[in-house]
């Protein structure tokens, strides 16, 4: 496929990227997956001056390597050790999407856009749609403006209802003039995006995701309708991916429920749980 002329440069864009018997495949899987909703702070990494302890707005599943909310998630240079705890790695059929994204990127992008050994060894999984709250159902399909700090290029894949996406000047920002950049991500499609402008520069968010087809989609999640599952892949240097029981004791006992949660349906989990350090 060649280069759509009218995306700016360090951005890709394909849909379809997977067919109909894949996408099968891939919600078939995520009916076995079992998502967290997780806090925001814990014990150890309390809320900073003015602000709380929050649920996130959605559920999430990681592969990979598991960054818990709480554990401040990952930001180089700084935010590099203690962040990222080994987890399951991708599934064959999902490998199988990841080096043809791979292989997509290095065709599309140059290689200044490439830190060394990058692959794209960490899939965020997000749930957008519903969430019962107070006897009604509230939109809760969105996410607001941040970085995917990881270095490289980042690979998006959309399943469900499609989402508009934005490139924004500065996080929090109201109005039309922050706006660099907007793109509907359709289901089935990939988005690619890498380069300083894009993962340095400007913010992203998911504005808001249609309610259109009226299909819900992925695992049952008590009080909870999702209508779109999200793939982010990113790297994170291996040296910065380690085993639950390295991480210092502190920060172990602000994720061990979480660990305990997920060793119900993960094995990976529950081999954890069966390490002594």
């Amino acid at each position: 496929m060649a280069p759509n002329p009218t995306l700016p440069a360090g951005i890709h864009y394909q849909f379809p990227f997977i067919d109909r018997k894949e996408r099968a495949v891939v919600l078939a899987w995520l009916e076995t997956l079992k998502p967290l909703w997780e806090m925001r702070f814990s014990e150890h990494n309390p809320p900073p001056e003015n602000d709380e302890q929050r649920q996130l707005l959605r559920p999430v599943y990681w592969l990979g390597n598991w960054q818990f909310a709480c554990l401040d998630y990952y930001h180089p240079p700084k935010g590099t050790h203690n962040r990222c705890v080994k987890a399951e790695n991708y599934p064959v059929f999902l490998q199988k999407m990841v080096d043809r994204i791979e292989f997509i990127a290095k065709k599309r992008f140059p290689k200044s856009y490439f830190p060394e050994k990058w692959q794209l060894n960490t899939c965020l999984v997000n749930f957008y749609g519903n969430k019962f709250e107070d006897g009604k159902w509230v939109d809760r399909a969105r996410v607001g403006e941040h970085k995917d700090f990881e270095p490289g290029p980042v690979g998006s894949v959309s399943l469900g209802e499609r989402a508009f996406f934005q490139f924004v000047n500065g996080k929090s920002s109201m109005g039309e003039d922050n706006i660099v950049f907007t793109q509907w991500l359709e289901d089935s499609s990939l988005q690619i995006f890498g380069g300083e402008k894009w993962k340095s520069k400007v913010f992203h968010r998911v504005q808001r995701v249609e309610d259109k087809k009226k299909e819900l989609i992925g695992p049952k999640i008590e009080g909870f309708q999702t209508r779109r599952i999200n793939f982010t892949f990113r790297y994170v240097p291996d040296e910065h991916i380690i085993p639950f029981h390295n991480l210092p004791q502190n920060q172990q006992s602000d994720i061990q429920i979480y660990v305990e949660e997920l060793a119900k349906s993960s094995l990976h989990f529950k081999q954890i749980l069966g390490v002594k350090r």
